[in-house]
């Protein structure tokens, strides 16, 4: 008994570079090898996955990066996982972008999963349009004239020469959109503008700061579901049956926080110890 209270005392008083090392090293092995704890899919995220699979196959998506490499843990996973979903069933995949670092974002995806792993046609089975200032009235440009707004592709190719923009006109003409937000413009702008007006399904995928804000909407049902931060990209690669980055995040994020719970037990043992220890040495 009395090595194991010395042994309290004395990491009570260890240097508190050693505690960053520890915490550094339990981050970074569930990073480099996941531990595939377990998780159990919410209900938002399979709402989302179950809108997607209920989609016909071969049908017209619209995805919207609104993200930036800040926020890229959280959302990144989410789209890369949307995307083999989607590609899975062969659906055609439409990608614009709010945000200037989105279009980035969406490129360093489409090379991981459209051309990595699928091998599919640019052109024939996904396309990303590209990023185009202006906020909502992008949103807005979108819903009445697309064509109008985007004449010309991410990669300076006409859109009138892109085999899977014939019938694409306007927003309508899509059968889902998924927004991939981090904030303004995004998911919420989405819906109000583009939406509501057309009644085109969408689901989306968030920050978990962002969470409380687009909220109201999903209980609304405006939104069909939504991807709550790295746990819910975890959760939505646990769905889809691929894990990858939001599944070892979610990993290395409990283990670093069951490692924290176990230093701040550890240092009120110690403190509640030495004033025990005072108080008897003073005879109270």
């Amino acid at each position: 008994m009395d090595f194991l209270i010395n042994a309290i005392l004395k990491l009570g008083k260890v240097d508190r570079r050693w505690i960053f090392l520890i915490i550094a090293i339990v981050v970074l092995v569930p990073l480099m090898y996941p531990l595939s704890l377990p998780i159990r899919p919410g209900k938002d995220s399979q709402q989302v996955y179950d809108t997607v699979k209920k989609l016909p196959n071969g049908s017209k998506v619209h995805l919207s990066c609104e993200y930036s490499p800040s926020t890229k843990p959280e959302i990144h996973p989410m789209v890369v996982s949307f995307l083999r979903q989607c590609f899975k069933n062969e659906h055609k995949i439409y990608i614009t972008c709010l945000w200037p670092d989105g279009q980035f974002m969406a490129e360093e995806a489409l090379s991981e999963v459209a051309e990595k792993e699928f091998d599919l046609v640019y052109g024939e089975d996904y396309v990303l349009l590209g990023f185009r200032p202006g906020n909502e009235a992008v949103v807005k440009g979108i819903v009445s004239d697309l064509r109008k707004l985007y004449t010309i592709d991410s990669r300076g190719t006409k859109v009138t020469e892109i085999p899977m923009m014939d019938g694409i006109n306007n927003f309508e003409d899509f059968d889902f959109l998924f927004s991939a937000s981090a904030g303004y413009p995004g998911t919420i702008e989405w819906v109000q503008y583009a939406v509501d007006p057309t009644n085109v399904p969408m689901s989306t995928g968030t920050t978990s700061i962002q969470v409380n804000e687009v909220m109201p909407y999903v209980q609304a049902g405006q939104v069909q579901g939504i991807l709550a931060g790295m746990p819910g990209a975890a959760e939505y690669e646990n769905l889809i049956e691929h894990p990858g980055i939001g599944t070892s995040g979610m990993d290395a994020q409990s283990v670093a926080h069951l490692v924290i719970v176990l230093f701040i037990i550890l240092g009120n043992l110690g403190y509640f110890i030495e004033r025990y220890r005072e108080k008897k040495n003073k005879g109270y």
